[in-house]
């Protein structure tokens, strides 16, 4: 599982940082990448990639805001293109709107695509558990923006216990059937009478991991539940230290905000990501080493970097 970040600027892209999306790559999970948010400029990231857009299942937008949506008719288009690849169904979550935005511009553009996209829109008053499969739970809640915006938590259910296959075969259990009954925590007897107490062949269930991903925000209590606990949180880091007001006045946060929620959370990782161009490189560790005086582990993301969860 790894998350990996494909724009990683404010509100218009710099030299060295495109706008917003990121990718939650859970290729040995599921088999399927899942983007957050699509900025302008998006496909042109994954080109330096190994991301294979047909891949893609499902797509998460916070808001409408143009740095965050306006790569996603390109996207759509372009991913119709693999013609010698399969095309597979494609997911939309978003706040009600971006069905209308995706529509019109394929309508105008007059863009045919061979895959189905089925939309999935919520507003203010039908946020919470928004998706559930067999393997992950993902919940929306809004925050604190200057339209309506949510940030995301996704859980992965716990893991089931493992095998101890070399223990059970110096037990003397011949590989097939058996194994099978046993890794589903039945009991067996073998033919010469030896009982093998399934549990004491497995491993303990493994805690799934919480990824936290938060769209634009004041700080606000919504993004401490949403990241309670969290492997990882990402959140916008729009202003530095001493740019409180202006952030609030603009709907954002500063990094210093942004690890006051990592604190209050417990989270374990604190990604600062959705920087203003304004910051040159130099200044990135000041804008780090400035939050590690609330949370330690914080670390300022980059473009096509990719962080292991």
């Amino acid at each position: 599982m790894e998350l990996q970040f494909l724009g990683t600027s404010a509100g218009q892209p710099a030299k060295a940082r495109n706008v917003s999306s990121l990718v939650l790559k859970l290729l040995d999970e599921i088999n399927e990448v899942w983007m957050f948010d699509c900025g302008e400029g998006t496909q042109r990231q994954i080109l330096e990639t190994t991301i294979k857009p047909r891949k893609i299942r499902k797509i998460f937008i916070t808001h409408l805001h143009g740095d965050h949506v306006f790569g996603l008719p390109g996207f759509l288009s372009s991913r119709a293109f693999q013609a010698n690849e399969e095309q597979t169904d494609l997911e939309i979550y978003g706040p009600v709107g971006i069905k209308a935005l995706v529509m019109a511009c394929l309508k105008a553009s007059r863009a045919h695509l061979p895959y189905p996209i089925y939309f999935h829109e919520f507003n203010e008053k039908h946020l919470g558990k928004i998706l559930e499969t067999d393997k992950f739970t993902v919940y929306a809640e809004k925050l604190d923006h200057t339209i309506f915006c949510v940030g995301y938590r996704v859980v992965q259910k716990d893991l089931e216990g493992t095998l101890d296959a070399e223990k059970l075969k110096t037990a003397g259990v011949p590989f097939g059937p058996l194994f099978g009954k046993i890794k589903n925590g039945q009991n067996v007897i073998l033919d010469n009478g030896t009982e093998i107490i399934a549990k004491d062949y497995l491993s303990a269930p493994k805690k799934g991991k919480v990824i936290t991903i938060l769209g634009d925000t004041r700080k606000t209590d919504a993004s401490v539940r949403l990241a309670l606990g969290a492997d990882v949180l990402v959140h916008e880091s729009t202003y530095g230290k001493g740019d409180e007001k202006i952030a609030r006045r603009h709907g954002h946060s500063t990094n210093m905000e942004a690890a006051q929620v990592a604190k209050l959370a417990s989270a374990k990782k604190l990604l600062l990501n959705h920087v203003s161009a304004r910051f040159l490189s130099r200044d990135i560790s000041k804008m780090r080493n400035d939050a590690q005086d609330i949370f330690q582990n914080v670390h300022v993301v980059r473009d096509l970097e990719e962080i292991t969860i």
